[in-house]
């Protein structure tokens, strides 16, 4: 049964640190108004690449064997998992190939690319593009990087918990959000290994609530996933990642895509930061008073990223 402590948290924290921020942070009186709990922001907007992406392959490459490393990497991407592994991969020396579909985001190609990956577009959806990736694994012996479902990638992204806590050791909840469950996983595990008293509370669209879905039944479940947010559209979670939150994370809420958004132009107007839609569902559970804890706890909120879809939002229409 895969599980880390915080000793090994603090091993991969140390692997790692050279090449990743400490990210903020960041106090919210608005928040805290809002919600009657003390709310701090932790903000990997600001991250390398934009995410925390970056820290689960940073991890994974750095226990590399020198073979595999000259073999070279791949992954399928059309976001941050892509530009992740990229950067990744070249601060490391490796050669990176990401598998895209055709209609990925222009923006999002020329960055990975920009970080030194190979850019390979095949097919129109990413079950497509991950098909190529895993052809390029037997044809060229390639290591495959799963997007959230790999120990090492869990174990890296985790490390954003270790941070947390150590700048706030109080801490009574934290609210991530949940795509794959890779990062929940991580944080998790490093959260309860402080405080196994701590809350973690995830957070799902409720147009595609993959993990939810799968707690309630007690197995992995496949949906029929309809959110058009990125970093949370999955119809299937990864089968570590759900054995770590069925052991560590206390609740998962889900909210519509709508009020997602709606948490995206509010922390913009009110907190003056830049968010991906994944990374305002936290803020938007707790605007919504869905995290419900007793009043005055002290709530971190993950906002996962800021590599926003420019091109998404000048197209929404709500009815």
């Amino acid at each position: 049964m895969f599980s880390l402590t915080l000793q090994d948290y603090e091993t991969v924290r140390a692997r790692i640190a050279p090449h990743i921020h400490w990210t903020p942070l960041l106090s919210s009186q608005q928040l805290s108004e809002r919600t009657g709990y003390e709310v701090r922001l932790k903000a990997e907007c600001f991250q390398k690449v934009g995410s925390y992406k970056i820290r689960g392959p940073l991890n994974k490459f750095a226990q590399m064997s020198e073979a595999d490393k000259a073999k070279g990497v791949v992954c399928s991407s059309a976001g941050n998992h892509a530009q992740g592994v990229a950067l990744a991969a070249r601060i490391h020396g490796i050669r990176a190939v990401v598998c895209m579909a055709t209609n990925a985001t222009p923006a999002k190609i020329a960055a990975t690319r920009a970080y030194g990956a190979e850019v390979v577009l095949h097919g129109t959806i990413w079950d497509e593009a991950n098909e190529k990736a895993k052809e390029l694994v037997a044809k060229e012996g390639l290591t495959y990087v799963h997007p959230f479902d790999d120990e090492q990638l869990i174990a890296g992204q985790g490390t954003l918990g270790l941070e947390v806590i150590k700048d706030w050791p109080k801490l009574d909840a934290i609210v991530v959000p949940i795509g794959g469950g890779g990062l929940i996983a991580g944080v998790s595990m490093a959260v309860k290994s402080h405080n196994p008293k701590c809350k973690v509370i995830g957070v799902e669209s409720s147009d595609g609530p993959a993990m939810q879905a799968s707690v309630k039944a007690g197995a992995l479940q496949t949906i029929e996933c309809n959110t058009i947010i990125d970093g949370l559209r999955v119809r299937t979670c990864g089968k570590i990642n759900f054995s770590v939150v069925q052991r560590y994370v206390d609740d998962i809420v889900t909210l519509p895509d709508k009020e997602i958004f709606e948490a995206m132009f509010w922390t913009m107007e009110r907190c003056k930061l830049v968010l991906e839609g994944a990374a305002a569902a936290p803020v938007g559970a707790l605007l919504g008073g869905l995290i419900k804890l007793p009043k005055g706890s002290k709530v971190a909120a993950v906002m996962s990223g800021g590599n926003i879809n420019l091109d998404q939002l000048r197209g929404l229409k709500w009815n």
